[in-house]
């Protein structure tokens, strides 16, 4: 069942829609698949702004209008349900679609309609998480269509944040006494894991600090299926999408090493890294950030924030969007 959903229109104070703004929500074809797109701005003349969220299979779509939508002011924000996602998941769509190569694919498609419709000659990237994979790929691969590059739960090597999140996990479990999580956690061993040995891994993470640090899980479920854009029909799709996706993909993801695989950017890149990120570890996005060559590279940390800074600290990374990472993306679009 497709929850399809819809989005409140910009307004002035006379109740008016404002002409130069846009909130439509649609199905957009794209890899040969209906996938679910928001688009959202007040005035279409700003710059285009995507954003990629983790998992694969993690809608973050609420969380972003939760806490993130004053960036609708400056960019005309474009929220993508990735295929295998929410509202984007579909029985019908093969395993073998479940591609890193498949998911560039589908990007550039969308890239190249939100181009064409608003007149840009190209588009700034947010990645979060898995999304950073996707965006940082789509970068290297692309970068004539990208004005800038923003990362969050920066991905450099794969298999190198996992091994530290494990050990940082198995850690916390023996400073806790927590012998449940002990026994749990050293019954799988360290990785590489399996697919289902990562899931006991994050399920421990998840309890000891939260999907969202300083949120509880309560509050969580209700922002992500809150909100007109949503509705609790979308919760069968949402926890399909959190297994059937990851675990397709898993052999690939573990494999995916962007020290080697993108080393040079050809666009100016902002890693936005939470001190406290215990599933993709900090210490793994900053060696990623040391060797990354790009015409220009800036790290900030987010003191107070764990794997979702622009839901932990919003006033922040909001601000740092809009004052630090604007001006580069008008100045890459001119």
């Amino acid at each position: 069942m497709k929850c399809l959903g819809t989005t409140p229109p910009f307004r002035n104070q006379d109740g008016e829609i404002l002409p130069t703004s846009i909130a439509e929500i649609s199905y957009v074809r794209l890899g040969g698949f209906d996938q679910w797109v928001m688009i959202r701005g007040e005035n279409i003349a700003n710059p285009i702004l995507i954003l990629l969220h983790g998992g694969p299979g993690f809608p973050e779509m609420r969380l972003f209008r939760t806490f993130n939508a004053a960036l609708e002011l400056h960019y005309t924000v474009v929220y993508w349900m990735q295929r295998g996602t929410s509202k984007s998941f579909d029985r019908r769509m093969p395993s073998s679609s479940l591609t890193i190569e498949q998911f560039i694919t589908d990007l550039n498609e969308l890239v190249d309609l939100v181009r064409k419709r608003f007149g840009k000659d190209n588009v700034a990237l947010y990645g979060h998480s898995w999304g950073s994979v996707l965006g940082v790929l789509y970068a290297s691969r692309f970068p004539e269509k990208v004005a800038a590059y923003v990362g969050t739960g920066q991905i450099g090597e794969w298999a190198a944040f996992e091994t530290t999140s494990y050990r940082f996990v198995l850690a916390e479990a023996e400073r806790r006494q927590h012998r449940k999580a002990i026994r749990e956690l050293r019954a799988i061993g360290p990785p590489p894991h399996a697919f289902w040995d990562m899931v006991v891994e994050r399920k421990w993470i998840t309890n000891f600090f939260g999907v969202v640090r300083g949120m509880s899980l309560w509050r969580f479920a209700r922002i992500t299926l809150g909100g007109p854009e949503a509705s609790l029909f979308d919760l069968p799709n949402i926890l399909r999408s959190q297994f059937v996706t990851p675990k397709v993909m898993w052999q690939e993801l573990m494999g995916v090493n962007l020290i080697e695989a993108a080393p040079v950017l050809q666009v100016p890149v902002f890693f936005f890294i939470g001190r406290h990120d215990r599933v993709v570890t900090a210490e793994t996005s900053v060696a990623y950030f040391d060797v990354l060559q790009a015409p220009s590279k800036t790290l900030i940390w987010f003191e107070e924030s764990g794997h979702e800074p622009p839901a932990e600290e919003p006033a922040k990374f909001n601000a740092l969007m809009v004052e630090l990472v604007r001006p580069v993306v008008v100045a890459s679009s001119s």
